[in-house]
């Protein structure tokens, strides 16, 4: 004796009509408290199955109080008797037009034997519902078919809802009852060897147009069976397409693909539903035709132009609970395929760690996505999914490999007027004290509102990557003005410490004079009587260069600025009544305070210190000073 789910799962010889017959009985026994045994195999020429019969209705549509809506219904669970009973007659049909044929005679004498009385249009409309139950996905046929719809939601036999726009309707259409829901799940993961029971009630599976499909049935979902579209285009979308909609200009896919071009490793974040495998898509295209590309997700939705692609899809377990497959298994065999680049379609867990040691093991490059609200949250996510892997490092360890391993976040977010954008384009460019430096390059601002859509743009930050010399050592050419990234600027130096070596093309990096961070340099304010000199840093005033040396060295510099400042604001060390000083590391405070103390022989001032905020680490300072001295 088998469960019901198992004798489905062992009928997939039967027709899939003779299977939904079987569907029905398994029902009926379920409800009865009894088991089925399981189906016999089918004929190798089985016998044309006649016709059943058409049942007498059980009761008159004419009755009175009886809606529109009740006598639709009940003729379509006719015709599903009908279409099961005509099943052999119906896949033997020679043609779309056959078919079409044989089903408006079943609906013409289900229509006739029981007495309706329906418009044309809802005879049409019958036959059109027959043939896709048949043919296609039921009542989902005319959704899928709907350009206008990215997103289909079926809460149950009776709540459908589309999202067209970026903005959440509710639909008229829906299914008779939970088993046709089932029926129609059932045909969308046969085909690609899935399986949903009460053993593993949910499912990720693809529709032939690569549309993503999620499914969950009892006892997981308390509304009855939940299908879930994420629809794809059929034609796969272009850099043009994605300018038409808004999601970034024309100047930004350009640049996108400049850093496609000399290899940088990309993740694409974002919200659900923020357009993140879209973008992955488009950028996808930018790889070079003579390269070696390797997919891998768990249900392939990827829609890669290129010809030399290998596309690997994650594989669950069986009844047995066997034969698993996980996109950890096929990143670490991808390693031995001779890729040049490696795409996975989202790193949800400990694939993560794979993924980080596939950038940085000579297949620069690669692509990815995941879920997160900012570039920073993607960053900590990667953390978090790196220690789901089971191997327990160091927190230091993880950062430095993210670090290493990730060169650029593009993020994406779902807008308030259902629109899709790129809104942030964010460097990483190292780890300093444990923390992973970032900086964003480009970011969204919204310019106003025309006819309820927000309108803006990607504007730079005024921050030159680290990454800019890769575009001139590999020859890739860049536009002038460089996408409005500011120039080198010799005359201000500015470097930024913590770059990753494998990126390091030589260039100094600097920021423009509008944008350099003015760390350091203090502020004087006189008010009763006293100054108020805020930070002072160890920088040079000739040079803008941070002293290089020890602690004392940088706290010689510190108290030299401390000095001219304090001159130029009517005041002097010896009027120095209060100190803070902030300390990189604060086991060098004893050597601080020899040179201190050197400056301030006697009572030293009443003071306290403090830690370093990060601004000032990422400058290169080990101590700064800011007082309050009498006027």
């Amino acid at each position: 004796m088998v469960t019901g789910s198992q004798a489905r799962g062992n009928a997939c010889g039967m027709s899939l009509l003779q299977r939904l017959e079987r569907s029905h009985q398994e029902a009926d026994a379920h409800s009865a408290g009894r088991m089925l045994p399981a189906p016999a195999a089918a004929p190798a020429d089985p016998a044309p199955a006649a016709v059943r019969p058409t049942p007498a209705p059980a009761r008159l549509l004419g009755t009175h109080g009886v809606t529109r809506a009740d006598r639709l219904h009940e003729i379509r669970l006719h015709l599903r008797d009908e279409v099961i009973g005509a099943s052999k007659s119906l896949f033997d049909a020679d043609g779309a037009f056959d078919v079409r044929a044989k089903v408006s005679a079943i609906v013409d004498r289900t229509i006739s034997a029981g007495s309706f009385v329906v418009t044309r249009d809802e005879r049409l409309q019958l036959i059109e519902e027959v043939i896709a139950d048949v043919e296609g996905f039921g009542p989902l046929e005319p959704l899928l078919h709907d350009e206008s719809i990215t997103e289909i939601m079926v809460n149950g036999p009776d709540h459908i809802y589309v999202e067209r726009h970026g903005k959440i309707e509710r639909v008229e259409t829906g299914f008779l009852n939970e088993e046709h829901v089932l029926r129609i799940i059932d045909r969308i993961i046969t085909p690609i060897g899935r399986r949903i029971d009460l053993t593993s009630p949910r499912v990720d599976a693809r529709l032939p147009d690569g549309s993503r499909v999620n499914a969950v049935i009892e006892p997981l979902s308390l509304v009855g069976p939940v299908i879930t579209v994420r629809k794809f285009a059929a034609r796969p979308f272009t850099v043009d397409d994605l300018v038409r909609f808004g999601t970034a200009t024309a100047e930004m896919f350009d640049f996108l693909r400049a850093c496609v071009e000399v290899k940088l490793n990309v993740f694409v974040s974002g919200g659900t539903g923020s357009g993140k495998t879209t973008t992955l898509n488009v950028m996808s295209s930018f790889i070079p035709e003579d390269e070696r590309i390797i997919t891998i997700e768990d249900a392939a939705e990827l829609q890669l132009r290129q010809v030399h692609v290998v596309t690997l899809e994650s594989r669950p377990a069986n009844l047995e609970s066997k034969g698993e497959i996980t996109i950890r298994d096929l990143l670490r065999n991808a390693l031995h395929m001779r890729p040049d680049r490696i795409i996975v379609g989202e790193c949800r867990g400990g694939e993560a760690l794979d993924m980080l040691q596939a950038m940085t093991t000579g297949q620069d490059g690669s692509l990815s996505t995941g879920h997160a609200n900012t570039p920073p949250d993607m960053l900590r996510r990667l953390e978090t999914m790196v220690l789901m892997s089971g191997y327990e490092l160091p927190l230091r360890a993880i950062r430095e490999q993210i670090a290493s391993a990730v060169d650029l976040i593009v993020h994406t977010a779902r807008l308030k007027d259902g629109t899709r954008k790129i809104v942030n384009i964010t460097e990483v460019y190292g780890i300093e004290d444990d923390q992973i430096l970032t900086q964003d390059v480009f970011v969204y601002e919204q310019t106003g509102m025309r006819d309820g859509k927000i309108e803006g743009t990607l504007k730079p930050t005024g921050i030159r990557p680290t990454f800019m010399g890769k575009f001139k050592t590999s020859g890739v050419p860049l536009p002038p003005g460089e996408f409005g990234i500011p120039p080198e600027d010799p005359a201000q130096p500015d470097a930024v410490r913590g770059r990753k070596g494998r990126l390091d093309s030589g260039e100094t990096l600097v920021f423009s004079a509008a944008a350099r961070p003015l760390v350091g340099s203090g502020r004087a304010v006189t008010a009763g009587g006293m100054v108020y000199i805020s930070s002072i840093g160890p920088v040079d005033p000739e040079t803008g260069q941070v002293v290089n040396g020890s602690i004392k060295e940088q706290a010689r510099q510190c108290l030299r600025n401390l000095q001219s400042k304090l001159v130029a604001a009517g005041s002097s060390l010896e009027k120095v009544v209060w100190a803070n000083w902030s300390l990189r590391d604060p086991t060098e405070f004893d050597a601080f305070n020899e040179e201190w103390a050197r400056w301030f022989p006697g009572d030293t001032p009443v003071g306290q210190g403090t830690l370093m905020p990060a601004l000032q680490r990422r400058a290169g300072f080990r101590v700064s000073i800011g007082v309050i001295a009498e006027a």
